[in-house]
């Protein structure tokens, strides 16, 4: 499958799924700045945001791309936070950001710097707390890396944000994505690619893991070729996420391997990369806000890619009503065996930082699931219970009660426990 680049002289047309993509972008940049902005002593948030393929500007609807909205979200912000800070007698807050933005082609450079500029031109004048200086590339964006990767180096900014909305092709190596993840304190990536680009990707470079992920599927190489009519099956999109999973796990401490849903099939992918499990969890919550726009076929619980053609527990999660619900009664079941792999006590931002990675799940349900559990409960620093689900707390302690009624974990050889 062959992805068309976007025509930007003659107009770019948006197609669903990124329609879809950049929503989830919108929303989870609204997040990102409130909660790295959310301490009353703050008074600057400094941070970089690279666009690597940017594109020109608007598509021929009017609809903003990715880096139009960074701008408009970084308005946004701007203005609530110190409306807000105000209202309360807080001191205002200084957010400065550096905006690299790459495309190959030089039309969509010219057309983005276009409308770049009156919106600069803009803040400037009316939202003096927000400070953005842009600069431009016109290069492949591997060729331009290295002198990205030195401008922020340079810069010292700490917390970065990557938006490689590729166009259909591998044109990020996964070298990069890892050099990306460990050269800067606080990284974190939107990657974008073909499903069938990927998996031609990694049959060129290492067929064993496709075979090994694949096999019990009866995929062979003939069938990687003509994936047309396999795409909108879940359980090839099942082991098509643990092979992107397995692909790229060791870039980042926590990867979100989920599909853009699309009702044609399971075409595209947008991976979200952290090493913080408060990026991940602040996805997840995303996901669930734009309930069927990705997708996930396995478990819904703690395992969610630990796949068994056999097991009833797989199902399509498409991150609403009923696969939270799903979610919940499988969480009810996962969580006590997790703390007991721990010993009977596990502190609460430690159990986040081991789930993160196996679980779909909403925060909300999560905690829903563990005050719901009559084998769990949450102490607090000082010694208290919580009852409610929506108090639990990074600092908390998840514990095993002395009675329980789950099956226990180790038994003896004789079977019994």
């Amino acid at each position: 499958m062959v992805t068309k680049p976007y025509l930007w002289e003659s107009g770019a047309t948006l197609e669903e799924h990124s329609l879809r993509k950049l929503k989830i972008l919108r929303e989870y940049f609204g997040r990102y700045l409130a909660v790295r902005c959310a301490l009353p002593q703050q008074a600057k948030f400094r941070l970089a945001i690279v666009d690597g393929f940017a594109g020109g500007g608007r598509y021929l609807c009017g609809t903003p791309g990715s880096p139009l909205i960074f701008v408009e979200e970084l308005r946004r912000a701007t203005e609530e936070f110190n409306v807000r800070r105000l209202s309360d007698g807080m001191s205002p807050l200084d957010i400065e950001c550096l905006l690299i933005l790459n495309d190959e082609s030089p039309v969509a450079v010219v057309s983005l710097q276009e409308q770049i500029e009156p919106m600069l031109a803009s803040i400037a004048q009316d939202v003096p707390r927000l400070h953005i200086k842009v600069e431009y590339f016109n290069e492949v964006f591997e060729a331009a890396y290295p002198r990205i990767k030195e401008m922020v180096e340079q810069g010292r900014y700490r917390s970065v944000l990557f938006n490689l909305d590729q166009c259909g092709h591998a044109h990020v190596e996964r070298s990069t994505l890892t050099d990306i993840m460990v050269s800067f304190t606080s990284a974190e990536i939107f990657y974008t690619f073909v499903i069938s680009s990927l998996l031609a990707f990694l049959q060129k470079a290492d067929p064993k893991i496709v075979m090994t992920q694949l096999g019990f599927l009866g995929i062979t190489p003939a069938d990687m070729s003509p994936l047309e009519g396999q795409l909108s099956n879940r359980e090839w999109l099942g082991a098509a996420e643990r092979v992107v999973f397995q692909a790229f796990h060791g870039c980042a401490r926590f990867v979100s391997p989920f599909s853009i849903n699309n009702p044609g099939g399971w075409r595209y992918w947008l991976i979200h990369f952290a090493n913080n499990y408060r990026a991940r969890q602040e996805y997840n919550n995303v996901l669930h806000q734009n309930s069927s726009m990705q997708a996930h076929f396995g478990r819904s619980g703690l395992h969610m890619l630990s796949y068994d053609p056999n097991d009833t527990a797989n199902s399509l999660y498409l991150f609403d009503v009923s696969g939270r619900a799903s979610a919940q009664k499988q969480l009810v079941e996962d969580i006590p065996r997790l703390v007991a792999e721990f010993g009977d006590t596990v502190g609460m931002a430690d159990f986040y930082g081991s789930i993160y990675n196996m679980t779909p799940a909403h925060t909300d349900d999560i905690h829903a699931a563990i005050i719901e559990n009559s084998d769990l409960e949450v102490v607090t620093e000082g010694g208290g219970e919580r009852r409610k689900a929506n108090t639990i707390g990074s600092n908390d302690m998840l514990r095993l009660k002395r009675q329980r009624s789950f099956f226990p974990l180790f038994f003896s050889a004789s079977g019994k426990a």
